[in-house]
């Protein structure tokens, strides 16, 4: 159930270029929340909530953290928050998150980019904890805009992607998906063109997608984050049926 709660910050620092981190305090969220949710935060001076994953819950300390980039004015008005101060949020939110439900026997592949791999870190630390192999692939623009590659390491076999080449293989996600081990079943968060790509390139393998969009209200009231599927009504919404689809069921 979605709850409106002051969530108080225990801890912020920039990790990347333009990427922020926040470790956010609150004992009904941190005890709700899943992997593939989201918060929908009120931020000073803006009408609309900010949509931003949750990468990691620590249910004994109470918290949740936060990563996101300083894309605009909303955004670099979160940024400008400090430790000690409160913020106004909804969540946990995100009718559907990451399906969970394989055993020790099994092994993921997930398949992040830029912004979208919060996400996948906090699906990885669950799944890892279940004993299910964990292969990744994350993508960044630049060397300077990467983070979590040590997180990632220590769960399973991570590879890195730039788009430059500044670091690790230059190129995109899906060009290392030949590299990686068999595996059972994907995930993937990202850009929309890269989600689509994604899904065509292992049309194989069953796969869930997170889609990153705007929203306006972020609890299914609006309309304004639906998204193309095979059922018939034809669309849904991604606040509130997502963010969380399988790949088989959306139409991109």
């Amino acid at each position: 159930m979605i709850k409106k709660v002051k969530m108080k910050i225990v801890s912020k620092n920039q990790i990347a270029k333009e990427t922020v981190e926040m470790v956010l305090e609150n004992d009904i969220i941190s005890e709700q929340a899943k992997p593939g949710q989201f918060l929908h935060i009120s931020v000073a001076g803006h009408t609309l909530r900010r949509p931003i994953s949750i990468a990691h819950i620590d249910r004994q300390n109470k918290t949740v953290t936060i990563l996101f980039k300083i894309i605009g004015s909303g955004t670099g008005t979160l940024a400008k928050y400090q430790v000690g101060d409160y913020l106004d949020v909804l969540g946990p939110n995100g009718g559907n998150g990451f399906p969970t439900d394989l055993s020790q026997e099994e092994s993921v592949l997930l398949i992040g980019g830029g912004i979208g791999v919060p996400p996948l870190y906090c699906l990885a630390r669950e799944l890892h904890q279940k004993g299910v192999k964990i292969q990744a692939i994350l993508g960044f623009q630049s060397k300077e805009y990467m983070f979590y590659e040590e997180k990632f390491n220590d769960l399973g076999k991570t590879f890195i992607v730039t788009n430059d080449g500044s670091y690790g293989e230059k190129g995109l996600v899906t060009d290392m998906i030949e590299q990686v081990e068999d595996f059972d079943r994907y995930y993937s968060c990202g850009p929309l063109p890269m989600l689509r790509v994604v899904k065509e390139t292992i049309h194989d393998k069953p796969g869930f997608l997170s889609f990153e969009e705007r929203m306006a209200c972020g609890i299914g009231a609006c309309f304004s984050c639906v998204i193309h599927t095979d059922t018939e009504t034809g669309y849904k919404k991604i606040c509130q049926d997502g963010p969380v689809f399988a790949a088989n069921e959306v139409m991109l």
